[in-house]
């Protein structure tokens, strides 16, 4: 919809003009006539600039801002932007308020009037294009990044602004560029919410102290009860300084929105979450709005989500989840990749390839600590052209050219399923022997990979096929230990993806910690202010 505001199309042709244009249409294209020439050797389709260049030029060159409820639509809108976590100030809103007098000021010149449209329709492409697929681009912060934008079709987007101008209609305009799903609308309602909160003050800060538990009396129990109802249910007066079953209801809620162990102890880790700024959470929100506008249009159809920060994978069909489950991902030094890829088989009872970072990490330390660490876990060593070797003859000390396999079955560091993807990490999701650690809160555990707590569930909704790969089909095909490749009827796509809050059913929102901390560079290069390359030719207001 919104291919203008890329400007793919390089040099457009001007359109025919029939009679002479008027002193404002003139000054206009003087102004895209030095612009085309002082980036005659740019990449015009990336260049700032080319949305508004192309937009004239389909239009002659007529001036677009005449009518004042257009520019009021137009300034609302850019002030609304602020509600998605955008600066208002990336679009020139002052300056564009401070200008707006040329409108009606019967001295303005020709060349404040073009100055004002030009700095205008700037400001409406540059706003519609971040609304619609996000201000910063994401390969910036991940080379790695692989997810397709939102697609543009340039003459479809000038056409767009051409008949919301037309039809006094900028502001729907703006609202449909928008991510249309509800959970979009429920991050800019939680931002809009933390910021009122912000306004009268915050939360207050809750004293250090030994660890809280329900039953007791401590002077900090009416700060935690005005702290909790802050952004949750009301609790009610209460006794005074008495630890309530109410007030631990609360705070075990709290807990499990923070991805902390739900014991209802007010000890250091949940007194840290409590005590972090309502600015902190803001900026957070701000950080998952410009994700969601990354990746939103993405989950459309039949897909399988992974959210990293928030250790659980999810089926989707029709645009919706049908199955859930918990996983374990990579530790912080370890990281799970955010990348997009498509299923297209499983492993049955895997053998293990022992990658070299984790042969060299954590195999080896094991192994010279406890020379029968290999027998005891079923591995077998090999050499470059995979014939087995006897452990004893391989130096510990300094090993060189051997692969370590594990075998399949029961207690494989796969499991008993993995489940395949292309990808440039070799990342897969797969079964586990560490079951116990699904029952963690916070669950980064393995070396880059995905574990799944239910692989047997997800692996009948891809196989899709009830006759011979129904779930007694999948049990009966693992239980023989017999290594097998089963390839999907139509690959599935996948999308690993990374979020910092959590938008709950009840329109709570939960905020994880952000355990790979991406949020600080994603927030630094938002806050990079965007400034128009239509405005230092007349910099000076008038």
């Amino acid at each position: 919809m919104l291919g203008l505001l890329l400007g793919t199309a390089a040099h457009a042709q001007q359109a025919a003009v029939e009679q002479p244009l008027g002193p404002v249409a003139e000054q206009i294209r003087e102004r895209i006539e030095q612009w085309r020439g002082a980036h005659a050797d740019a990449d015009i389709a990336r260049t700032p600039g080319a949305a508004v260049a192309a937009f004239y030029e389909k239009n002659g060159f007529a001036p677009a801002w005449t009518r004042p409820d257009d520019l009021d639509q137009l300034l609302a809108a850019l002030r609304d932007v602020a509600g998605d976590g955008l600066d208002p100030e990336d679009y020139g809103l002052g300056e564009l308020q401070r200008r707006r007098g040329v409108l009606t000021d019967p001295q303005a010149t020709p060349q404040q009037l073009a100055q004002f449209d030009l700095l205008a329709t700037d400001a409406c492409l540059a706003a519609l294009l971040h609304l619609y697929r996000g201000k910063v681009d994401p390969a910036t912060l991940d080379t790695h990044w692989n997810f397709d934008p939102r697609q543009i079709d340039q003459a479809q987007g000038l056409k767009a602004v051409r008949d919301a101008l037309a039809q006094g209609t900028i502001g729907a305009l703006f609202a449909r560029a928008r991510p249309q799903n509800p959970l979009y609308g429920q991050l800019r309602t939680a931002l809009a919410k933390l910021r009122e909160l912000a306004a009268q003050g915050g939360w207050p800060r809750i004293a250090d102290g030994p660890t809280l538990k329900p039953g007791s009396h401590d002077p900090r129990v009416p700060m935690l009860r005005q702290r909790l109802q802050l952004v949750g249910p009301a609790l009610g007066g209460g006794a005074d300084d008495l630890y309530d079953p109410a007030l631990e209801a609360a705070l075990k809620q709290f807990q499990r929105e923070q991805y902390l162990a739900a014991d209802g102890h007010l000890g250091k880790a949940t007194l840290a979450a409590l005590n972090v700024p309502v600015a902190a959470r803001i900026e957070q929100l701000r950080a998952n709005l410009e994700r969601a506008r990354w990746l939103m249009h993405q989950l459309q159809g039949e897909f399988v989500v992974v959210d990293i920060a928030g250790y659980q994978v999810a089926y989707y069909k029709d645009g919706k989840p049908v199955w859930r489950s918990r996983v374990q991902v990579g530790k912080p030094y370890r990281s799970t990749p955010v990348f997009k890829s498509k299923i297209t088989y499983l492993t049955l009872n895997p053998t293990w390839t022992v990658p070299p970072t984790i042969l060299k990490n954590d195999i080896l330390p094991k192994l010279r600590r406890n020379p029968g660490y290999l027998a005891a876990n079923r591995i077998r060593v090999l050499d470059g052209q995979g014939r087995e070797l006897s452990p004893a003859s391989v130096n510990w000390a300094n090993p060189r050219g051997i692969v370590l396999r594990q075998e399949a079955g029961p207690g494989n560091s796969l499991g008993r399923l993995v489940i395949r993807f292309p990808n440039d990490y070799a990342v897969y999701m797969h079964d586990t022997p560490h079951q116990e650690l699904f029952a963690n809160q916070q669950r980064t555990y393995s070396s880059g990979c995905i574990r799944v707590e239910r692989p047997r569930e997800l692996a009948e909704l891809l196989l899709d096929d009830p006759v011979q790969w129904n779930r007694a089909g999948i049990d009966r095909a693992i239980d023989t230990l017999k290594t097998q490749t089963v390839m999907l009827r139509k690959p599935v796509p996948l999308l690993l993806a990374y979020w910092t809050v959590d938008l709950r059913e009840d329109g709570r929102v939960g905020f994880r910690p952000d355990v790979y901390r991406r949020d600080p560079p994603l927030l630094a290069a938002l806050g990079r202010p965007r400034v128009s390359p239509w405005l230092p030719a007349a910099a000076t207001p008038p």
